[in-house]
């Protein structure tokens, strides 16, 4: 089978090829095989190219944590239900390429009709939203959200379940040319970070009130910035610290990452009754599949009842996998960015 291979880490059109592999095999009695028509792109696929990521497989390697595709082999009894169906999966790694296998607790089915780039938003994506803001807090009416990246993947999909909650949106983008694209998804307070300091535009948009919930992907000082404008009860949740590219590789750089954050100690918590959380995908697959398999069901359901409506970034033949990461990487794209086969 083909795949795309990262040889080396740097720049995205020195460090992939397009090699003949071997199809995974011996297959776990929870897990299948799947025949992927279409992968999608996530902003630790960069992470990973650029070497800042501790959890991707060594090189070479091969990237990727959500497809596309029809099942094309079970491991056992308990997976011949999804043999020939159409399915979305979460993947350990492996979703560059023409086969990959994964567990069955990540796999859902899907039908001939949804769109590739719908479904693929939701494997990662819309998992991470639901879980951050269904299962690990809970949105209320009226609530006021911070919303980091709010253009992205994981930010378009918070937005829409927030608004579903009767939430007010506050959400920040880079650039003003996604102004429009965050009015239309919902968000109700677009903040340009270009266009000033966003802790004091948002400070005099908030007009002496506080956010009750920070969904923070950027980390670093954006954090300290976040925690000064979180009220008595308020929660904020981590899910990347895309900071971290812009930082040197290596102990030093890690060290100044974990110098912006600063220190927090728990009597602070305790005082002000507010909680910090960490999210982290994998380690919900890894040691959680229940968790994952309940979030990527309901996200599917949520969907095709047009609850949820993943928006598609760019469309990519996997000859131009570089262009498609030069995209991601730009901060230039909106929505789920789609790789096909």
């Amino acid at each position: 089978m083909k795949a795309v291979v990262l040889e080396s880490f740097g720049d995205s059109n020195k460090s992939f090829s397009i090699q003949e592999v071997a199809e995974p095999s011996n297959l776990a009695p929870d897990e299948v095989l799947i025949k992927v028509e279409s992968f999608g792109l996530n902003f630790a696929d960069v992470m990973a190219r650029r070497g800042f990521y501790n959890d991707a497989p060594p090189l070479p390697a091969i990237l990727g944590y959500d497809v596309v595709g029809k099942v094309h082999k079970a491991g056992a009894e308990k997976g011949e239900f999804l043999m020939g169906k159409r399915v979305v999966a979460m993947t350990r790694f492996g979703g560059y390429a023409q086969y990959v296998k994964t567990k069955i607790s990540g796999v859902v089915e899907i039908g001939e009709n949804m769109q590739a780039y719908k479904a693929l938003a939701l494997a990662t994506q819309y998992c991470t939203a639901y879980y951050a803001c269904c299962e690990l807090t809970n949105l209320f009416s009226s609530e006021k959200v911070l919303l980091h990246a709010a253009a992205g993947g994981v930010g378009t999909a918070i937005t829409q379940l927030a608004k579903l909650k009767g939430c007010t949106v506050y959400g920040l983008t880079s650039s003003d040319d996604k102004v429009t694209y965050l009015k239309d998804n919902g968000v109700d307070f677009p903040i340009v970070a270009k266009n000033g300091d966003y802790h004091q535009q948002l400070k005099e948009l908030l007009n002496g009130e506080k956010i009750d919930v920070v969904f923070n992907s950027v980390g670093g000082v954006t954090y300290k910035k976040d925690f000064k404008l979180l009220d008595k009860g308020g929660r904020l949740l981590l899910y990347g610290v895309a900071d971290r590219l812009t930082m040197r590789k290596g102990f030093l750089g890690t060290v100044n990452l974990l110098w912006k954050f600063g220190l927090l100690t728990p009597v602070q918590l305790l005082i002000s009754s507010q909680s910090i959380s960490g999210i982290n995908m994998l380690r919900i697959a890894d040691y959680k599949p229940k968790t994952l398999k309940r979030c990527l069901e309901k996200v599917v359901e949520m969907t095709h009842s047009k609850q949820l409506n993943p928006n598609e970034g760019g469309e990519f033949s996997v000859e131009d996998i570089s262009l498609a990461h030069q995209l991601l990487e730009s901060r230039k794209s909106v929505g789920k960015i789609v790789v096909n086969w």
